[in-house]
Formats: C-alpha cells, structure tokens, sequence
C-alpha cells in the first residue's frame, strides 16, 4: 500500500470512526504486517493508543470497503476512459469521492446499460429534440419535431415521444434528482407489507399474518420487523414495498425542471412524471430496500455476534468427572461418563420415562456409574424430557429409590482404553446442571465428532458434547458452526459472508480472551488462538502426541512450520500450567519476560516470589521499566497479570432449579412469579426457558421502568432471573413475561 493511499484511508477512517489518526495508522500498519485484532488489541497499545477490539475491528472493517471502493473506482475510470469522456475534472471528481452512492451516480450516464428507449431515441437522431424541449424556448414544439422526422420516425408524435423518453431518462440520471429523491425516501418513505391472496390462508402463510396489511415509516422499521417482511418476500407470501410520497416528489422534481405552464414545458413534465415512475423511483426504491436490508443485516449480526459472545463465556464447571445425559422420552436417556479432561469412559442407556417406565432399574444404573467413575457433577440437556430427566436424577440423588446396596453393573459396550487419573472418591453428591442442548445435534454428525469418536454413534457423541458443555462451554461450542448453536435472530436471512465474519471475529475474540491450555486443547480450539489456523493447530497437536506434553511456551518453536512471526502472535494467549517459568502460565507475553524478571532482581526475588508476594509487587514504580517499546499500558497489564497469573475472565458457575409445582402450560396461571433462565436475546426482548417446554418472551417494553435502548442492558445470556407471568395464549401457545416490580 503506498504511503499516499495509507493516510488518505487513515483520515478517512479516523473521521468516520471519530478517532485519532494516528492511532487509525498504527493499526492499519500493524494489520498490514499480518497481526490478528486480539494480538494488537492485547500486546500493541502503546501503538494504538489503546483502542479494544471493537474499535480494531471497525478500523480493519472500514479499510476492506475503503479498498473496495478504490476498485471500483479505477474500473469506473478505465470504462470512461475508453469511451473517450473523461475530462481532468471528472477524474478529480472520481479520484476525490469515497461514497460508493455517489461514485455510481457519477458513473451512471457513462455506465455501460442495455438498449433503452432513449437509446433508441438517441440513435434514431432525437437528442437534439430533447435538448430543445429541455430549454422549453421552442412556442411550437410540434413544428419543430417535424424537422426529425426520417428513417423510423414517421410522425410528429412519435419525434416528441422518443424526445420525451431521452428527458426521462436524463431525469432519472441526473445526480442532483437521484439526490433529491433520497432525501426524500429517509425523511417519508414508507414501507407497506401485502399478503398475496392466493397464500392467505395457507398453512405457511399464518406466521406472517402480522404482516398480510401492514405499513410504517421505514425509518422507524426495527431489523426484526425488517427481516420478517423479506422473509414473508422470499417465501412468496408479501409483497413489499418502500415509497415516498409521490406527488410531492414529483412536484419537487418538475420544480427543476419545467420554467413555466407552455407547450414545451407540459411535454417536459410529461417526461419528468414518467422517468420518475418508471425509472428513478424504482431504481431508488431498490437502492433502500438494499440499504435497509444491509442495515437490518448488521443489527441482526450484531445481537447474534453478543449472544454468542455469551453463550461462549459462559461460567465452566472446570476439570471434573461429569455424567452427560442426552434425555428423551421412548429412545430412552443416553448417558455419558467422562473424566476430568473430557474423555469418554462409558456409555449406556436406561429407560426412566414413559412408555418404557423401568425407573428403579435406572436408578440402580445411575447409582452405579456415579459411584464406580467417582462422578462430582451431572449435566442434562435441556431437550425434550429435561424437566422430568432432571427430577429422576434427583430422585436418585435425594435416595428416593429402594437400591440394593451392591447393584450389578449393567454391562458396557466395547470402550476405547483412556487413561484417567487417579482421585479420591466425591464425598459430597454431584452437582446438577442443565445445558443448552442447541448444536448437539449438529456436531454429533460432523467430521470433528466422527473423528474424536470414529467407533460410537451420534447418540454417544451428543451425549459428550452435552457433558463437556459444563465443563468448558467454550472448548466445546467451537466446534460446532455458530448458526447452529441456536442464539440467533434470522440467522438464514442475513448477508451470509458478512454473518461468517462477525462470528469468525467473535470466536477467536473468545478464544484469545480466556486464553488456551496448551497441552489439552483439541485441534479445533488451537485453531482459534491467535497466529494459528488449521495447519499449525494440527502440527501443534502432532508435535504434543509425538514428544509428549509442552514444557514452555519456547518449545513451540520447534513446531513444523511455526516461525518467528506465529510464535509472536500465538505465545501470549497459550497457556502452560505446570511449566517451569510461572509466566508460562500467565498472560505476559514472552517479549516481556525480560523486563518481568528485572523487577524480579530489583526486588531481590525470583519471578515466582513476585507473583506470590503482594508487598513486594505493590513496591514497584513501574515507570522505572518504561522503554521505547514498553509504555505504562502494557506494564500495567503484566502488574494485573502478576497478581492473578492466568486467571480465567468467566464468572463462576451457578446450580438453577425450576418451580417444582410448574411442568407444562397448563400449569401456568398469570401473576405467577418464577425463576428462569434466559434462552436467547433478541431486538425486541429476550426468551426465558421457565421450565414449561416452551420460552416465554420479556418484551423489551417489560424489562424495566424505565426506556432502554436494547434487552441486553438488562439481561444477559442464561442468566437466571425471576419472571412474572403476565399473559398466556394457549391458542398460539405464547407466554409473556414481565420482569417490572420484582
């Protein structure tokens, strides 16, 4: 990129993003140089000035359209050029312009267009008509169409119509009425939603029935309205569309146009009203509804980027022996034993529910698998038979069931050998949990799954997702494609490259933020982490099966293909617990291990001490370890990084339980007040799981007392609340839950 180009984007970006340049052109540069947005966000503030990766992102975001403007921009030239039209101010006009609305209208009267009717009329030799009518001088406009009359143009009519065809399209050319004409669209046009009537009452039809007459200002139309209707569109059950007003467009465009109430004057109006109906308001017309379904696009990618963002920092339940249970009904429960590092030890079946009902005989096999495989915590999925999966697994818990005190063990499918550690026996029950069961299903079939379990089923695999979900939701949901995981809003109607960047982005944000095990991250988390991608992730993983377990972060550069460039991107977000240099373990880079055990020395201790001495930390003027490539930001980092090495950014996990007098609808009766868990955030209010079967909605209007600008300003992703039921539609099997007055 040359110097030029690189602070004309700085400049511009700085401006659009209300940032200091400077800082814009460090991270461009930093960008440039191949370093991931969690490496510059982390490790580079001094250059940047301390932006976060929101602000990093925006930055790299900013320049992709930038540079793809600049293409366009040159293909525009080049086709001018080539028809001999640009002038030296038309390329500064091109040269100087960095909205891409602009550049087309610019572009537009040279771009290359299929045979119009006024170019039909231009070849037939009528542009000189039209530029007579357009200066409305003519007082007899029919003698002097008589003057073209010649070849295809047999009558007077016909000359004034094929002139009157050129104005149109000149019109609707123009950059000034294109102008116009949008300004008109974002202070009133209005978007109108029909129903097709011969799929009104059609089965597929009833989910859009709010939509069969509806209509509002499109300014004021929220991106789940927005994306509604153009699903209802797709599907072929609405009919869309967005006007302004349209007498008083057109009035505003002859305004322009037409000097006074003459013969020419009227055929020019004439030729306004039907390049605006016919050309320019369609055209823009298009250009909103794109732009609006861009900007509902963005909205809804920005509420599934947060909720997976959530969803992925989710509290872990940490290295314990976890019982995963797949419930269900008349294929019974599936049921998973795993060790502390989530490897699969047993698998089995039982039959506690209906119609099958053999509830001792599964309680005797619970009882069994939690004793022999020493189980401190069991994690069910929230599918079909949660609630009542969840009961029974008290039930054994609470002993409610009369089992011989020596039960046989029921007999195990052939097992892989795994090596689990040894540890002394739980002396405290285990601990309940119910997961999110959304994506089991997904990663069960997927290649990742077939790979980790080549010899068990998707019934099996689903079960280990449910139970390693508890102990690190994130090592385990990354596997599975985002879309899947069920925390979206219109997930399938969105741009679906700009949805994969956003969710790519967040992922590896994630990743990178709560840092990664070296030594036991699968292949598929590694390939997150800063620097890596698949091809290192899976020589990394190589190189730990052959020479055993890392023993410092140095030891990553004998790794087939991780250069210098990798190392610096990856080794500060790779963690190694038991290493011999403690820092191994934190989230210092080793860049600065030099300067961490100079204040080591400085103190008289080892970096080990420092870490576990508050006095002598707190003795340290870290301004005394300021260098040209060390500032206080990232000196303090390391301070805070010292006082609690590696430590995990997620909240601790919780234990939930629904109301135990409340299992289905039918139970429900308003005014009741109930714990829950929210399921999913939305524009529009967020989804509570409050043990029926069904979510029920908090309506963003019955979140608070108060205006607020979006749900997650109240709520957060599976967080646990107490709901109110204000309203119940059995009919629709809707419930409404308030979250006011409690």
């Amino acid at each position: 990129m040359k110097i030029m180009e690189k602070n004309i984007y700085a400049r511009l970006i700085a401006t659009a993003l209300n940032l200091q340049e400077r800082a814009v052109a460090n991270t461009l540069a930093l960008l440039e140089e191949g370093c991931t947005i969690p490496f510059i966000s982390r490790y580079r503030k001094e250059r940047t000035g301390g932006l976060d990766e929101v602000q990093i992102a925006a930055i790299s975001d900013r320049f992709d359209k930038l540079q793809e403007i600049q293409k366009r921009k040159e293909t525009v030239i080049k086709t001018i050029t080539d028809l001999g039209k640009l002038t030296p101010e038309l390329q500064k006009r091109i040269d100087d312009c960095w909205d891409a609305t602009e550049l087309e209208d610019i572009y537009l009267p040279y771009k290359p267009k299929r045979r119009t009717r006024a170019q039909v009329a231009r070849e037939q030799g009528l542009e000189p008509l039209a530029q007579l009518l357009l200066l409305q001088r003519e007082r007899d406009p029919e003698r002097a169409a008589a003057r073209f009359l010649k070849g295809d143009i047999k009558d007077v009519e016909s000359a004034l119509k094929g002139a009157q065809d050129i104005i149109a399209e000149t019109v609707s050319e123009d950059e000034r009425s294109r102008q116009q004409l949008r300004n008109a669209f974002t202070r009133q046009a209005i978007i109108s939603s029909k129903v097709v009537k011969a799929k009104a009452d059609t089965d597929e039809a009833s989910k859009f029935s709010d939509y069969f007459d509806w209509q509002e200002p499109l300014k004021r139309c929220s991106s789940h309205r927005l994306l509604a209707m153009r699903r209802g569109e797709s599907e072929g059950i609405l009919r869309i569309s967005i006007s302004p007003d349209d007498e008083e467009a057109v009035e505003r465009l002859k305004r322009h146009y037409v000097y006074g109430n003459t013969s020419c004057g009227k055929l020019v109006a004439e030729a306004v009203e039907d390049g605006y109906k016919r050309l320019l308001k369609p055209a823009i017309e298009t250009e909103f509804a794109a732009m609006s379904k861009e900007r509902a696009d963005e909205e809804a990618i920005r509420v599934f980027a947060e909720n997976l963002r959530q969803l992925l920092l989710g509290a872990p339940l940490g290295q314990k022996r976890v019982m995963g249970i797949d419930p269900g009904f008349r294929t019974g429960c599936k049921v998973v034993c795993l060790d502390a590092q989530g490897n699969l030890l047993h698998h089995d079946a039982i039959f506690p529910h209906p119609p099958v009902n053999k509830r001792t005989e599964s309680a005797i096999a619970i009882q069994k698998m939690i004793q022999k495989y020493k189980i401190e915590a069991i994690s069910i999925g929230n599918g079909t038979a949660s609630r009542e999966t969840n009961t029974f697994i008290k039930d054994v818990l609470a002993g409610r069931y009369d089992i011989p005190s020596s039960p046989r063990m029921p007999s195990s499918p052939r097992m892989p050998r795994v090596p689990s550690q040894p540890s002394q026996p739980s002396l405290e029950p285990p601990q309940v949990f119910v997961v999110s069961e959304d994506g089991a299903s997904v990663y069960s079939a997927s290649k990742i799954a077939r790979d980790e379990f080549p010899d068990e089923d998707v019934t099996v695999r689903g079960a280990v997702s449910i139970g390693r979900r508890l102990m690190d939701p994130l090592a385990e949901l990354v596997k599975i494609d985002p879309k899947s995981i069920g925390v979206g809003q219109y997930q399938h109607d969105v741009d679906q490259t700009q949805l994969k960047h956003s969710l790519d982005q967040t992922v590896e944000s994630c990743v990178n933020l709560v840092g990664v095990n070296l030594n036991t991250a699968s292949q598929h988390l590694l390939m997150y982490v800063s620097g890596l991608g698949p091809t290192l992730a899976k020589n990394i993983v190589d190189y730990r099966r052959e020479n055993g377990a890392f023993t410092s972060r140095a030891q990553l550069k004998k790794v087939p293909r991780l250069g210098p460039s990798a190392f610096q991107q990856c080794a500060g977000f790779l963690r190694i617990p038991d290493a011999k240099n403690p820092l191994d373990n934190s989230a210092v880079h080793p860049e600065s291990y030099a300067v961490v055990e100079q204040m080591a020395k400085d103190q008289g201790c080892t970096v080990a001490d420092l870490i576990n001495d508050k006095e002598k930390r707190e003795a340290i003027d870290i301004k005394r370890y300021v260098t040209s490539e060390i500032g206080i930001p990232t000196l303090t980092d390391i301070m805070q990084e010292l006082e609690k090495p590696g430590r995990d950014p997620r909240a601790q996990i919780e234990e939930f339980e629904f109301d135990k007098n409340v299992s289905t609808v039918e139970d429900l009766v308003e005014g009741m007040i109930l714990p829950g868990i929210v399921t999913n955030i939305t524009n529009f209010g967020a989804f509570v799981d409050i043990g029926v079967h069904q979510d029920g909605l908090i309506h963003i209007s019955q979140m608070a007392n108060r205006r607020i600008a979006h749900p997650t300003d109240v709520v957060k992703l599976h967080q646990h609340l107490r709901v109110r039921v204000i309203e119940i539609d059995r009919r629709r099997n809707r419930i409404s839950l308030s979250l006011k007055g409690i």
